[in-house]
């Protein structure tokens, strides 16, 4: 408990936190720049941070053109047919070195991903009203490719009480990639991360459900200045049959209703947005047979800040999920010692970024939650000795951009706790620290 009270009572003065900096250098999506003819620097601070004009980009549908289109229209009075003149088609590709304080027991040290990742984008204007952000990726820990983070929109503007209303609808595979803040599990700090060094083994439902559902929503920004959402997300497992198929494991039940609720207010050179979002879930552990299913609730926090410097510009982001586990299924079949469970997620990170093009940024993690013998048992590197999932640690991030779609990163991640304690916490004599990672990254959007 002593946990879950100093965590909310950092995002407390979190919210006000002013103590990053980022410059203009940056890159976005290069269909997109060509689609509007502007640099990668409007829409984004450093690639997949949104400025302003990157917020509104996005949830106006992905639309905005400053290129010549191919354009029909139906008795002068509306557009039915808008296409881009080039194709809006994008790659990305990831390289990696990873090095681990000490090495795993009978895994070799100093592992190096080539490519970590490579992904082809559709991204741009499919319509007048209608875009898409749509990403398929080699991975190297599968060695397959497969629909990555998706998202299509269809937008539009009215008129309510003298004020404009942007709504919109927004079909998604992961809860929170729509979302245009950097506080959310899709998008925020670390914007990548080692694939292979050893990780804390909890985090709330709502950052691991990516590809494994599909979402419908509606959204609505109020004169720039309220914006709600509401989506509901259903099973989609790719590469299964997850109605019928006995041996899958944590599928979705029936659906999950998705909320984000934010206020937001811009000044000339400041910035500032609060808000909350949150999911109810209920998913079968193993097959769907079974009539009991474990119940998630994911209620989360978050606040982001802005300021315009001359050379550059300062973001604060944090964020604080709370997740209520009732294990209907899992205590029934013996997975667990206590038939309910918490788990809480908090972060903040910090950024400088210098004018030349290089950044030094810092970000805090902590993870806390009720004590279970079976969920949170001993096992070699994963596991938890104390069967709790406490950790907590930094990690401080250097990034040099020699061109706006070039970014190199040497990143340095410090455990001060690690699935349940600072020594020995898996039960076989392994140390938070040993898993300290040095993780050197270059990646190239074209």
């Amino acid at each position: 408990m002593s946990d879950i009270v100093k965590d909310l009572k950092v995002f407390t003065i979190a919210i006000g936190l002013i103590i990053l900096s980022f410059t203009n250098v940056s890159y976005s999506i290069p269909s997109f720049a060509r689609q509007t003819n502007l640099p990668c620097s409007t829409c984004h601070y450093v690639y997949p941070e949104l400025t302003p004009f990157g917020r509104l980009f996005k949830l106006n549908g992905y639309t905005m053109t400053g290129i010549k289109t191919i354009e029909s229209t139906y008795k002068e009075e509306s557009t039915n047919l808008k296409l881009l003149s080039m194709l809006p088609i994008s790659a990305m590709i990831q390289g990696s070195h990873n090095k681990i304080a000490t090495s795993i027991p009978g895994v070799q040290n100093d592992v190096t991903e080539f490519p970590q990742q490579f992904s082809l984008f559709i991204a741009g204007a499919i319509s007048p009203n209608f875009g898409s952000f749509i990403q398929v990726t080699y991975d190297d820990q599968s060695g397959q490719f497969s629909l990555d983070n998706t998202d299509l929109r269809f937008a539009d503007h009215t008129t309510l009480f003298d004020n404009d209303l942007l709504y919109g609808v927004t079909l998604n595979n992961n809860p929170t990639v729509q979302d245009v803040w950097n506080t959310t599990p899709a998008w925020g700090f670390p914007y990548v991360s080692s694939a292979v060094a050893p990780t804390p083994g909890a985090s709330p439902i709502i950052n691991n459900l990516g590809g494994l559902v599909s979402g419908l929503g509606a959204y609505a920004l109020y004169n720039n200045l309220i914006y709600g959402e509401f989506s509901l997300y259903h099973v989609t497992k790719q590469g299964d049959v997850p109605e019928t198929a006995a041996d899958s494991s944590m599928t979705l039940a029936g659906y999950a209703p998705y909320w984000r609720v934010a206020l937001q207010q811009q000044w000339e050179t400041d910035y500032i947005e609060v808000g909350t979002f949150g999911m109810a879930s209920q998913f079968y552990p193993t097959g769907i047979s079974d009539p009991n299913t474990d119940k998630y609730t994911d209620i989360g926090f978050d606040a982001q800040y802005e300021k315009t410097l001359t050379n550059g510009a300062i973001i604060a982001h944090t964020s604080y999920i709370t997740e209520k586990q009732t294990l209907d299924a899992t205590y029934a079949a013996g997975g667990s010692s206590n038939p309910s469970l918490t788990l809480n997620q908090f972060k903040i990170d910090a950024s400088y970024n210098f004018p030349v093009g290089v950044a030094f940024s810092l970000g805090y993690f902590a993870t806390s939650g009720g004590s279970d013998a079976i969920v949170y048992s001993p096992t070699p590197v994963t596991g938890f000795n104390n069967n709790t999932p406490n950790s907590n640690g930094e990690i401080a991030q250097v990034t040099y951009l020699p061109w706006l779609n070039t970014q190199f990163s040497v990143q340095y991640v410090f455990y001060s706790k690690f699935n349940g304690s600072s020594n020995n916490y898996d039960g076989a004599g392994r140390n938070a620290s040993d898993n300290n990672t040095l993780y050197v990254v270059g990646w190239v959007v074209f």
